[in-house]
């Protein structure tokens, strides 16, 4: 996952030097627990008592965005997430400094307490969000107030992204682009300008 004429800059070593680095950094994170539902979990995940609009008002309250999780037990690409994205520096920091993540089981029975009052059970939520993927991530930001449901998602991720793509998405929300940006258009533009760097984003 970023000379002058007189000096000759190696771009790519540099890049590979970042990397290890990056990795080296990575190995010495916990690694995350596998609980009872069989979801991967982290220790910075959000403890909550399942209230979806006190979740909000206090993320609000730290100047951070709602990012609420779904996964499933034998997920593959859960799991990546957790064993790729989520041991990225980069990654790390933007998620933790800016989002609050609540994870939530696609099937499971926790009693949640939804936008409108509604008191229902993780599975039956799912639904009623139209959650069809696992992992996919509901974002909830400022203009999610006086909505209700899913209209109060600012973006959403379902499926699985890499890491550039992911780290993108983190930036797009957390930059407001969204209020005005596709984000493919934010996406190809961040692509871009790496490219122009020499990285290949493919393979960040």
């Amino acid at each position: 996952m970023p000379l002058s004429k007189v000096r000759r800059f190696n771009f790519p070593a540099f890049v590979a030097a970042f990397l290890c680095v990056s990795v080296a950094v990575a190995k010495d994170l916990p690694e995350p627990e596998l609980t009872d539902d069989g979801l991967y979990t982290q220790p910075w995940f959000l403890s909550s008592f399942l209230d979806l609009q006190e979740d909000l008002a206090d993320a609000k309250k730290d100047g951070k965005t709602l990012a609420v999780l779904w996964e499933l037990r034998g997920c593959p690409y859960c799991k990546v997430l957790h064993t790729t994205n989520f041991v990225r520096p980069e990654i790390l920091e933007l998620m933790r400094s800016k989002f609050v993540v609540l994870q939530l089981n696609y099937l499971g029975g926790r009693q949640v307490t939804d936008f409108d009052g509604e008191e229902i059970s993780e599975k039956k939520l799912a639904r009623k969000h139209g959650v069809r993927f696992t992992p996919t991530i509901q974002f909830f930001g400022p203009e999610s107030d006086g909505k209700s449901g899913a209209k109060r998602e600012i973006f959403r991720m379902a499926g699985y992204y890499k890491p550039f793509h992911f780290l993108a998405m983190l930036e797009y929300i957390d930059q407001g682009a969204y209020r005005d940006t596709p984000f493919r258009k934010f996406l190809a533009s961040k692509a871009k300008a790496m490219r122009a760097k020499g990285i290949d984003v493919n393979a960040w």
